[in-house]
């Protein structure tokens, strides 16, 4: 039985939580995920899922999923090298490498575990990684995993990152890694990817981006930031939880010794199962539906832009972007779920971001637009907004 005096101190810890304002809860959503969801019997105007293109719910994927099912079951009940590899499995895998321009990929449970297992395989202590400093959680923990020498340069500063180059080449770095996310998500920035790469190419080093905001709705066909900015970067990680049906699972493409020794090496994938039949026939039916869909990525960007203008023009505090994520700028924690709530009185259902997701200070309603809303969605929530920011004395 546990100790009393260690759940004491759990039971404190959490008081502590919520006393500053920091306590995060969860919503039961009755149903499918979408542009409008179900909770508590009421009907919410959904603007803080990363469903994208609006395919979470989309029948075709459902369709997909089902039909893997009926020929290929429901569980592999086993990791990939034991008997856990299906012939969709592979089919995936070289679907995903082929639509980012990579020669292999590798399936993870996630992509918090693609991410986790990427690094630690392919760089020891001879080596460097050089990373941005607000690159997601994931990236962070996988480099703590790697014996390489670390390396942190100020989110986006490109002046920064050289400086860190040279003096991980200076200290005898062997291989130098550059790893920065595509879209720095609570921020909606997009990372300077055409510097990064002039940057490596200078140095020789290696280029890794996580694009999991970004994948199936950035650049041509989708194919994320590096396709975006019109560079070639040599690792490539990303989820299929979010623009690609928004179930789970992840990946890591890049050139064949590379996938190559991850399929030998990587902890996350040697350890956890294969991902289930449905997800990977879902996600192979996404991925047909992505590269021809620029209807719905052209509806995404003007949903995106629609908001924004609309938000400026009621008066709210907007980080700059491009990026279907609008983070409207509140300061501390309490505010933004006080704000929160008001807006959940109203039907919208957002998130309020605070710290440690965020800095101190740095509080926000992180908004996102899909592709599945209409003009009568934005419009709702526009006037909602408003009437919540006047209430809570967000807006004068």
């Amino acid at each position: 039985m546990a100790d009393s005096r260690f759940l004491a101190h759990l039971k404190d810890t959490l008081a502590g939580i919520e006393a500053e304002g920091l306590m995060k809860r969860e919503r039961l959503i009755s149903g499918g995920q979408g542009a409008h969801v179900v909770v508590g019997g009421r009907r919410m105007l959904n603007l803080c899922a990363n469903n994208y293109l609006g395919l979470a719910d989309d029948p075709r994927l459902v369709a997909a999923a089902k039909a893997a099912m009926d020929s290929h079951g429901y569980g592999m009940a086993s990791v990939r090298f034991i008997c856990g590899t299906q012939d969709l499995h592979r089919q995936l895998e070289r679907r995903i490498a082929g639509f980012l321009g990579k020669e292999d990929a590798i399936l993870f449970a996630a992509c918090f575990d693609a991410n986790g297992g990427l690094f630690e395989p392919l760089l020891t202590e001879q080596d460097a990684i050089i990373s941005d400093g607000l690159n997601h959680a994931s990236i962070i923990d996988g480099v703590r995993l790697c014996k390489a020498k670390r390396y942190r340069y100020a989110n986006n500063d490109m002046a920064d990152l050289e400086v860190q180059v040279l003096t991980a080449i200076k200290e005898g770095a062997r291989f130098v890694m550059i790893a920065t996310d595509g879209v720095f998500s609570m921020d909606g920035y997009l990372a300077d990817l055409r510097e990064i790469r002039r940057i490596a190419d200078a140095y020789g080093c290696l280029v890794m981006v996580d694009d999991c905001h970004a994948t199936g709705f950035m650049g041509p066909q989708g194919r994320g930031t590096p396709a975006h900015a019109g560079v070639e970067v040599d690792i490539l990680t990303g989820t299929l939880g979010k623009a690609l049906g928004g179930a789970l699972g992840g990946y890591i493409a890049g050139a064949q010794p590379v996938i190559d020794l991850l399929r030998q090496r990587a902890r996350p994938y040697l350890f956890s199962n294969a991902l289930p039949p449905a997800v990977v026939g879902a996600a192979l039916a996404a991925l047909d539906i992505v590269e021809g869909a620029e209807d719905l990525r052209a509806q995404l960007f003007h949903n995106a832009a629609y908001w924004r203008a609309g938000l400026e023009s009621i008066g709210f505090r907007l980080l700059p972007g491009e990026h279907p994520i609008v983070p409207v700028m509140l300061g501390e924690a309490p505010l933004a779920q006080k704000f929160a709530a008001a807006l959940d009185a109203r039907g919208v259902m957002v998130s309020a971001f605070f710290f440690p997701v965020v800095p101190r200070g740095g509080a926000r309603i992180r908004t996102q637009m899909n592709a599945a809303l209409t003009m009568e969605d934005l419009d709702e929530a526009l006037a909602a907004f408003e009437a919540a920011g006047k209430e809570v004395r967000v807006l004068r």
